[in-house]
Parts: structure tokens; C-alpha cells; sequence
């Protein structure tokens, strides 16, 4: 083989190979971004589903794309991973927005509001409805960039040192309540106090506190609030399908390439279902031994409901009537919520409730 022939033969194979395999890799670099949770390690619930997450982020990227998930209090407070997000001190982090609600009551609109969704209407809501969307308009303002990430289903009351059964027990009660709901209970006169999760048993133990809810049977036995606080209330009306996200840093999403992005997506996507799954099986078999170990079952009375619920209202007309962001959001959650609730009562409520009947008779 002459020079000259050598030369193209070796130029046509370089062009081949570059087209090929160089392709791939061009469009699969080794991207590494640090996750700070705003849940302790304890809780493989909410913890473990964002570790779910970024190794289904490994598994599609062939390792290439790597998310290093850090618990609430490694790199920042939980209360303060989205600021450290906005900031560029991590890439992401695995929270719910409506721990920020003191920036802008719109952020709760993210999470959960009193008195609006189930787990299921709330996917519809962000997924069909064009809420994802919204926040995303919003969350741009700060940096951000948000995907549902996973959703705990509706939650329970809370422990209390003392039977809550009127409006005036509730009287000075200082309560763990995270998000928007404590200043909605504090118009009846509770004085709300939001502590991350890793914090709370300590303060319910001293009694810094007098109640505290968190999520639900299975998160809250972990937590051990069953050994300090005797009555268990619900439901938890604050919260009827809370979303937790993944918040990320703006222009690292932007950098990211397209597969990846999707990758991403569909890792949240996963995670958004699986938690909520893990709740859903798990709870039910905690709730019986929180029972069986001396917890007693509450149900808050039509009263405090009412006025809860009133008080709520009464709330949102103020702040849409100032804040223009959270009207937005709000209008678009609140005009879906009535038709939601009345396909619900046709479809899911009457199913459930004849099953509950024969769970309640012994036919189960």
C-alpha cells in the first residue's frame, strides 16, 4: 500500500469511527451533581426513593451521569436545600417547596395547601393540568427548575401530648406543622413552629412542643413519636397528597444534554409513583402495631374541620387579592378541584367506601 493510499484508507476509518462510537460518546459525558436531601437517612421512604432516583439516573446513563444523594444536615440544613440549589452550592435537591412558603406563599402552592388535593389529583393536576408548567414559571424566578419527585398520599393529624375535641383546645398549642398549613391553624390560635424532621423527637421529647405531625404510620414510628405523645388525629387535611420535588439549579439544567434531561425526567417520574407506592403498602401494617403499642386513634371533630377549612378559604381570597403569582396557581388548582372531587365521588369514593364496609364486616 502506497503512502497516498495509506493515508486515505486511514483518514476513511478515523471519519467512520468518529461518526460512530466518538458520537456516543460526545453525546454522554461524565456529568456529577451533588443532591442535598431535606430528609434524614432514617426515613428509606423519602430518602431512600431519591436514592431510587439517581441510580435509575446511572442505570440509563451507563454511570456517565452520577447523582450523590446527601441527607439533611451533610451540606446544608433541610430547611435550607432549596437556597443552597438557588445559590450553586449543589446541583439539585430532593425537598418540598412549601418549606419556603415564608419567600412567597406560592410555594406551597408545590407541595400542598390545605383543604386541596388527593395524592391522584394532584399528579393529574401536574402532569395533565399544566401544573408543572406553572411552578416552573414561577420557580425560574429563583433559579430553579422543579420535577414531582415523589408523593407521601394523604397524611395523618398528628400526635398531641393531650385530646384536641373543640376549637378552644387548641388554644396555644404549639405544634410542628410543616408549610402553609401553621398559618392557616394559627388563626385558631395554635402557634406553629416548622422543624425539619431529623429535629423534632428532640423537641417533642423536652416539651418544646405540644403536637407534631409528619406524615403517616410508617414515617412516624421510625421517628418514635408514639413514645412520647399519646393521641394519633386524622386525617391530616393540611396535606391530601403532598408532592415532594426535585429542585434544580436552572442553568446546570440547561447545560445538561437532552438525553440526560430525559433521564432525569423519567428517574422523577419513577420516584413520584414509587414513593407513594412505599406509603401506601407500608402504612397500613405500621398502623396496627402503633395501635397495638398503646397509640389512640383520634379523628378531628366536624367542628375543627369546618373551621379549618373556612379559615383556609378565607385565607387564600386574602393573598390572591395581593399576590398575583399565587392567584395564578391557585385559580388553575381550584378550578380543577371542583370537577375533580365530583368524578371522584362517583368513581373512587363509591368503590372505596363499599370495600371499607366489607373490610369493617369481616368479609376481607
Amino acid at each position: 500500500m502506497n503512502r497516498r493510499t495509506f493515508v486515505r484508507s486511514t483518514a476513511t476509518a478515523a471519519a467512520v469511527s468518529f461518526l460512530a462510537a466518538p458520537a456516543v460518546a460526545r453525546d454522554s459525558p461524565r456529568v456529577f451533581w451533588r443532591c442535598t436531601s431535606s430528609y434524614p437517612k432514617s426515613l428509606d421512604t423519602v430518602y431512600g426513593g431519591a436514592e431510587a432516583m439517581a441510580n435509575i439516573v446511572r442505570e440509563i446513563t451507563n454511570g456517565n451521569f452520577d447523582i450523590q444523594i446527601f441527607a439533611d444536615g451533610e451540606i446544608v440544613p433541610g430547611l435550607q436545600a432549596a437556597d443552597a440549589v438557588s445559590a450553586g452550592t449543589v446541583e439539585c435537591a430532593h425537598t418540598s417547596s412549601y418549606y419556603y412558603w415564608g419567600k412567597d406563599p406560592s410555594w406551597a402552592l408545590g407541595t400542598a395547601i390545605p383543604f386541596m388535593f388527593n395524592a391522584r389529583q394532584m399528579n393529574a393536576w401536574l402532569y395533565q393540568g399544566g401544573g408543572n408548567e406553572l411552578l416552573n414559571e414561577f420557580f425560574a424566578g429563583y433559579g430553579l427548575y422543579s420535577m414531582p419527585c415523589g408523593n407521601t398520599g394523604a397524611q395523618m393529624g398528628g400526635w398531641f401530648r393531650r385530646e384536641i375535641s373543640t376549637l378552644q383546645d387548641l388554644k396555644g398549642l404549639k405544634m410542628r406543622i410543616g408549610g402553609f398549613a401553621g398559618k392557616i391553624i394559627e388563626k385558631l390560635g395554635v402557634v406553629p413552629q416548622q422543624i425539619a424532621g431529623s429535629d423534632i423527637y428532640q423537641a417533642l421529647e423536652k416539651g418544646a412542643l405540644d403536637a407534631v405531625e409528619w406524615v403517616g404510620p410508617y414515617d412516624d414510628e421510625k421517628l418514635g413519636f408514639q413514645k412520647v405523645a399519646k393521641y394519633y388525629y386524622y386525617p391530616g387535611w393540611w396535606e391530601g397528597g403532598p408532592t415532594l420535588h426535585l429542585m434544580i439549579n436552572l442553568e446546570k439544567w440547561a447545560e445538561l444534554p437532552k438525553s440526560y434531561q430525559a433521564a432525569l425526567r423519567c428517574a422523577c417520574e419513577a420516584a413520584n409513583s414509587n414513593i407513594l407506592a412505599s406509603y401506601d403498602y407500608r402504612n397500613p401494617a405500621a398502623l396496627r402495631r402503633l395501635v397495638a403499642n398503646g397509640a389512640e386513634l383520634r379523628p378531628f371533630s366536624p367542628e375543627i374541620l369546618s373551621a379549618c377549612f373556612n379559615a383556609a378559604s378565607s385565607l387564600y381570597a386574602d393573598i390572591s387579592a395581593s399576590n398575583s403569582e399565587f392567584k395564578k396557581i391557585f385559580d388553575s388548582q381550584a378550578a380543577f378541584r371542583k370537577d375533580a372531587y365530583l368524578w371522584a365521588q362517583i368513581s373512587e369514593y363509591t368503590f372505596d367506601t363499599f370495600m371499607m364496609r366489607q373490610q369493617r364486616a369481616g368479609a376481607l
